[in-house]
Parts: C-alpha cells; structure tokens; sequence
C-alpha cells in the first residue's frame, strides 16, 4: 500500500535538492530550457498511446478568468488528442489546503499526469513528491514554481514587469512617481514580476517607486491600496500590478479620484476583462501570457513526457505588452492564428 501524504503537511517544504538530484528550480534563470515554437522541430511529432491516458489540472482557482481560460486550452489540446482531462481548482487563491486535497485525489484515482498551478511555491509540494513516487508525470504549470518542480511550463515572469516599467520608460521622459500592487507573498511568480519592475525603473534614476504593497491578487485589496497610496501621493503617475483582476481594482480607484488622466494602470495576464478596459480608455495595458495557449502547450508537454521523451526542465511560453496601440493586432481568438502570430514575432 502506497503511503500517503495528507494535507497536515502542507506546510513542510521538502528537501528540494533530495530529489532526482534536481537543483531548486528558478523558472525564469533556468538555462535548461525550450521556447514552446521550437517542440516540435526538435522532438517532432508527439506520442501516440495504446489506451487512453487521463490527466488532471489542479488550478488555483476558477473565479479568475486567467485560470479558467488556461483550463480551456488544457481540454482543447485533450481533445484533439484523445485524451481524458479533469480540471479541478480550490475555492479561491488562498485554499492553500483545498488546492492540495485535489491534487492528492486525483494521485489517488490513478491519473497519468498532473498539471498544476500551486497557489504559492510549496503548498503543493507533497503532492507532487506522492505523484513522482507513483510514476506520474506532474507538470508545473504558472505562476508559483515549486523548487523541486522536474518540467515547468510558463512564461518568464520577471520579464512582466520589466516591460512595463519600460512603457514608463519610454513615455515618461521626465520620470515620475510610481507604485506596484503585488500579488501573493510566496509566489515566485508575483515576486518576479515586482522586481523586474522595481529593478528596471530604479535603474533609470529618473523614477520613483513610493509604494510596493501586496493586494493578495484581489480586486477590492488593490482598489483600497491604490486609494491610499493616491493619497499620500497625488502627484503619483502610474501603477503596476501583478494581475489584471487587482489591476482593474486600481482602475476604479484612479477614477475615483478622478485622476484618469494622470495616472497609467497596468496589470498581467491578458483577460478578456482587460482587454475591454483598455478599448474603454481605462486601463493602460496589460501584459498577455496567453493563457489558453500556454493550457495547450503544458498539456503537449504532459504527453510528450508520458511518451518517453526527454524534455528540457522548462518550455517557455510567449508574453507580450498590449496597449491601445496594438490591441487590435494580438486580440486573437483562434489559437492557431495566436501561433503563427507568435511564430513570426
């Protein structure tokens, strides 16, 4: 009988070198690596099975549309490949335990694979340790990267916030005030996209960055932070947060204020949410990293793994910074248009 972790030791953080002699993944340094356009080219056609393998996501919620809309491209790539996926989430982005129930169910009910997306960097760790030990194939999927993670799918997350603080950059000679609404405490993901941001716009010493402050990737926390730091500096000229959902808050807070005009409002995912806003003149820009693309390509990594084949530990996935000026051109639909899009870029 296969021993089984419980969620009472969600809180232990593996020994993260303990196994398969794995240093700690950093997803974003990593140099072991593969940019998703390059899979096929490289490793050729993807495997074919003799029985039909299932495979379940574990998210870390689906009151966010970024984690509804990757779980779309999980069954789009499932389907045309004749593949079984389940797609689970906890209740919200802080059920830490509830997230690693389901991943622990799942183990228990046989799949062949797990994605996942932990809601912070080691909530789901034992887990995915129970899972490696019974032969599963569990890929980490965005935005918290677990250090013991073998494959890792995703974009690279500093790099978020670097292009946004060259937006700054290039639109604010003079410089300015800025402030950044983070996301969730131990989350690589929300960590990267802050420092790259912070890192950047440091760097120009014509900036300020008055205020760094964790909204725990809610709307209502960032619209009260946002409302606070507008307070304490009316002069302020832009936002950074590290989703769409809090970056939609903060838009509502600058309005309020009626400092539309003054103040630049970003966030990070790419949701259909912040497209609209951006059309509407409210939202700044957002940076895309394409969620049901990314769905797809992490679940042709899954069965490209349970195939045998020996991947890099990290398959890159694409990003890009929309604004009013090229909204027009990445608002795409159709995956395989986004591809060749991607492709040519």
């Amino acid at each position: 009988m296969k021993r089984h972790l419980t969620p009472l030791m969600a809180g232990l953080l593996v020994s993260t070198a303990a196994f398969a002699n794995l240093p700690p993944l950093n997803s974003d340094t990593e140099t072991d690596r593969i940019d998703w356009s390059e899979l096929q080219t490289k490793f050729g056609d993807v495997p074919t099975f003799e029985h039909k393998m299932k495979v379940g996501g574990v998210s870390k919620t689906l009151t966010n549309e970024y984690w509804r809309s990757l779980g779309e491209g999980y069954k789009k790539y499932a389907d045309a490949h004749n593949v079984t996926v389940v797609y689970q989430a906890a209740a919200n982005e802080e059920d830490q335990l509830g997230q690693l129930s389901i991943a622990e169910t799942l183990i228990a009910q046989g799949f062949d694979a797990l994605l996942v997306s932990p809601q912070t960097d080691a909530n789901l760790e034992p887990a995915s340790m129970t899972a490696k030990k019974a032969g599963v194939v569990v890929v980490n999927v965005n935005d918290a990267v677990m250090p013991t993670a073998t494959n890792y799918v995703g974009n690279v997350q500093k790099d978020n916030g670097v292009r946004v603080a060259q937006w700054f950059i290039d639109h604010h000679k003079e410089g300015g005030k800025v402030a950044v609404i983070e996301g969730q405490a131990g989350v690589f993901a929300a960590g990267q996209r802050t420092r790259g941001f912070r890192e950047t716009i440091e760097a120009n010493k014509k900036f300020q960055l008055v205020a760094s402050v964790p909204a725990n990737w809610s709307r209502e926390k960032a619209y009260d932070a946002c409302t606070t730091i507008l307070q304490q500096h009316p002069d302020l000229i832009g936002f950074y947060n590290n989703n769409d959902g809090m970056a939609l808050g903060c838009v509502e807070a600058v309005r309020a204020q009626k400092k539309s005009d003054q103040v630049a409002v970003f966030g990070t995912d790419g949701i259909s949410d912040a497209y609209a806003s951006i059309r509407r003149g409210e939202l700044t820009g957002t940076v895309d990293s394409f969620p049901v693309l990314t769905g797809e390509v992490a679940m042709e990594v899954a069965l490209r793994l349970l195939g045998g084949q020996k991947l890099p530990r990290v398959v890159s996935t694409p990003q890009a910074l929309i604004t009013k000026d090229n909204i027009d051109q990445y608002a795409i639909d159709n995956t395989k248009e986004l591809r060749e899009l991607l492709h040519s870029h």
